[in-house]
């Protein structure tokens, strides 16, 4: 005899397959655009840059057909990162309304976020079919973690004075305009090189990422960098905006340390900092990592290296989970790299930018408190502010490379930063005018 279930295990069931069919309750801000009938796909050497393809690219870069990339390795234990009790709930104000997290994520086009105060997350989340194991493509945060590795070199003697030229390093650059300039004006971004960049396709930008993809025809990214003659400033007097400047960098620390970018990152950084997973570089067609965009990690080491430099660089002890003895990054560098009070004039903020300072491949914010950034051009953010054990990391997949071309899901993102500080016990106070 064929036992009855109860009526309501049926109407459970039903229930069940209503909801596992149904579309979500909110979609995702694009998600059509961005390939979610095909399972946010992966591109090609030649694709992976555009839509549909930016979602499972950006996140998964060493999938991608025709791109070379180099692992940096994790180490066996990785350091702690907890999750708050009861966090407080976030909310921002944004043009005149008030806004939550939440809100943030159906209005952005964001593959990750990961809130962290003083070293226990308080918020995670992963959209578009992301996973706590993705990679992400950092585009121009990779900047920031070329500069710590530089930083490292110098502590160690490695690279003598931030004042050498680059051709004392990088043998390839010497004679050329590029070689003659120091690595402290590199770090700066201030060459008075005139280096175009305007994500139009027909820029010098796009002639040395040609060249780095080994595109036929588009030479070497050594040529690209010695064919830059023109200037537009003195060296050292100005900061204007230009990739080639890190690239440059990641030659001379790649020659002065004899070692590739990958197998220093894996061990002035990625182990020392405790990571939890493998990261990796985009390595150009000469062998060389993209020093200028092409590091990617996971949302959490992302987070990792936010911490690390909320410590001002010494890594989270293992058993403790405080900021321990090793002095994974050098202060003083870090310092010099990230604190307003420290950088000449024309480098404050509100005076390199008519917001942002520029340190030493970090942006800085007009705060009171010590503030920076690391920034991509599609939405890739991480928000340090140390004295508050602050930390903030977007991943995105903004449009729009820039913005002069969009500037709504910027001036967002940093009215979710104000937000996040005011609502976990940060200091937003704007930076006294007369210190600018």
């Amino acid at each position: 005899m064929k036992t009855r279930r109860p009526s309501f295990f049926w109407a459970a069931a039903l229930a069940a397959a209503v909801l596992l069919a149904a579309p979500a309750l909110h979609a995702e801000p694009d998600e059509a655009l961005l390939g979610k009938a095909r399972n946010y796909p992966v591109g090609t050497r030649n694709t992976w840059y555009g839509n549909p393809y930016r979602v499972g690219s950006w996140s998964a870069m060493d999938t991608v057909h025709g791109v070379e990339t180099r692992v940096v390795a994790r180490p066996a234990e990785a350091s702690p990162l907890p999750r708050a009790a009861n966090p407080a709930a976030v909310t921002y104000r944004y043009k005149g309304a008030n806004y939550t997290l939440a809100d943030y994520l159906d209005r952005q086009r964001a593959t990750g976020l990961l809130i962290l105060k003083n070293g226990e997350i308080v918020a995670e989340h992963y959209r578009y079919g992301r996973k706590d194991d993705a990679r992400f493509l950092s585009f121009s945060m990779a900047k920031s973690v070329t500069s710590l590795l530089i930083g490292k070199a110098l502590s160690m003697g490695l690279i003598a004075s931030l004042d050498d030229p680059a051709e004392k390093y990088a043998k390839d650059l010497a004679g050329s305009p590029y070689g003659a300039t120091t690595v402290r004006q590199l770090l700066r971004m201030s060459s008075g090189l005139t280096f175009t960049e305007r994500y139009d396709g027909k820029d010098d930008l796009s002639r040395l990422s040609r060249a780095a993809a080994g595109v036929p025809g588009a030479g070497l990214p050594i040529d690209v960098l010695k064919s830059v003659a023109e200037r537009h400033s003195p060296p050292g007097e100005k900061f204007v905006y230009a990739s080639a400047e890190t690239d440059v960098l990641g030659r001379v620390l790649a020659a002065a340390a004899g070692k590739n970018m990958s197998e220093l990152t894996t061990e002035w950084l990625w182990k020392p900092m405790g990571a939890e997973h493998d990261a990796f570089w985009r390595v150009s067609v000469d062998g060389q990592e993209q020093a200028n965009g092409g590091f990617n990690a996971s949302l959490r080491d992302w987070a990792r290296l936010g911490q690390l430099l909320a410590n001002n660089g010494r890594a989270v002890d293992k058993v403790t989970g405080q900021p321990g003895a090793l002095q994974v990054v050098p202060l003083d560098y870090l310092l010099d790299a990230t604190d307003p009070a420290r950088q000449p004039p024309a480098f404050k903020p509100r005076k390199a930018t008519p917001y942002f300072g520029y340190g030493y491949q970090f942006w800085l914010m007009p705060l009171k408190a010590r503030t920076f950034a690391m920034q991509g051009i599609h939405g890739q953010t991480v928000y340090v502010q140390p004295s508050t054990g602050m930390v903030m990391v977007l991943t995105s997949v903004w449009e729009q490379a820039s913005g002069k071309q969009d500037a709504q899901p910027y001036e967002e993102r940093d009215a979710l930063w104000r937000g996040v500080l005011q609502s976990l016990g940060g200091d937003f106070a704007p930076q006294p005018a007369t210190t600018n």
